[in-house]
């Protein structure tokens, strides 16, 4: 009898396996990262529209829009060296560096074009110097743009003896100041500039084999070491493009203000450094997303933007940026801890 109840009787159903589930969930969302930070975006919008009437005005929303732009240029650079597990600190002093030079160009009477392009090159050469010092002799990447960036801003002070270049060409101030007009909608020329800018580094890293050397490298230098890839170059040619888009972001910066000041970006390493952190390139190096850093950038701008509009002080707006840099970092530090585990 118990022999026919027991081969009779319905099979049970297998337990779900939760964990296993639990731990697919995680990757997916780790590998929409991006959609986190979309989603954050979102609710400090509707908050700061909630708390503020001008947020949502349209000259406030172009003057963040043109803020983000030439800062997200500029994330773009400093998150290829992060992505390799590097850091640049010299970034601030090439955006000034950059825009004093373009300046001293125009204001000498060079053509935009070869103005702009000597404002390019002068950042490059420092990443030049910075990639060879950190590829080449190996050097502490933190030191190397620390020094960099003191020679860099001494440097821009020296051009002008520490003074401002005003009266730059109106060509040249519609690079951050003007818009174009698409029916309805306006959209300022240094957005465009930073769309297309954005566009080309999402190229280099997703469908070139520098790209994967440049990931491979943050997750696992000795693996590309032992596959035959010389990684010295590989830390030059990222070094050299982080400066050159931060050069980039300091020649929009430059247009948008409308004057070359020796102390411009004084500063804004740190904050351009976290927009990449937020926008979820990872400081141990080989992950990250050209969207992630805008979207970093974006939200980063935002609570800047807010916190100025309800008119808090800026020892709170620079305490909660520190407060938003440790806790992606934490929150980066415990994902990849579970899925290591996983």
């Amino acid at each position: 009898m118990d022999m026919e109840n027991s081969a009779t009787a319905p099979a049970r159903a297998p337990r779900p396996d939760l964990g296993g589930r639990a731990r697919a969930l995680l990757r997916v969302v780790s590998g929409r990262q991006e959609l986190v930070i979309l989603g954050l975006c979102a609710l400090v919008g509707l908050v700061l529209s909630l708390l503020s009437a001008n947020f949502l005005q349209a000259t406030n929303l172009l003057n963040l829009a043109r803020g983000v732009s030439w800062f997200a240029v500029a994330a773009l650079g400093v998150s290829l060296v992060i992505l390799i597990g590097g850091i640049d600190l010299s970034v601030g002093a090439v955006m000034a560096l950059a825009g004093m030079v373009c300046a001293l160009g125009l204001q000498a009477g060079l053509p935009l074009a070869v103005a702009t392009a000597g404002g390019l090159l002068s950042g490059a050469a420092v990443g030049l110097v910075n990639g060879v010092l950190v590829g080449r002799f190996g050097l502490p990447p933190f030191i190397v743009t620390l020094g960099t960036m003191g020679v860099a801003r001494g440097l821009t002070l020296g051009l002008t003896a520490g003074a401002p270049l005003r009266e730059l060409p109106a060509a040249f101030r519609q690079l951050g100041q003007g818009d174009l007009a698409l029916g309805p909608l306006t959209l300022p020329h240094s957005l465009l500039a930073m769309a297309l800018l954005a566009l080309l580094v999402g190229l280099l890293l997703d469908r070139t084999v520098l790209g994967r050397y440049i990931y491979t490298l943050g997750r696992d230098e000795e693996a590309l070491r032992m596959a035959g890839v010389l990684t010295t170059p590989i830390k030059i040619t990222v070094y050299t493009l982080s400066s050159l888009l931060a050069a980039g972001g300091g020649i929009i910066m430059t247009a948008w203000l409308g004057v070359a000041a020796p102390t411009a970006a004084q500063g804004y390493e740190l904050d351009i450094i976290a927009a990449a952190v937020i926008g979820g390139t990872s400081l141990f190096g080989g992950e990250g997303s050209v969207l992630g850093v805008v979207l970093g950038t974006l939200m980063m701008l935002m609570v800047r933007n807010g916190m100025v509009l309800l008119g808090l002080p800026s020892y709170l707006q620079i305490g909660a940026i520190g407060a938003i840099i440790l806790a992606f970092v934490l929150i980066d530090y415990v994902r990849r801890r579970r899925l290591t585990r996983a």
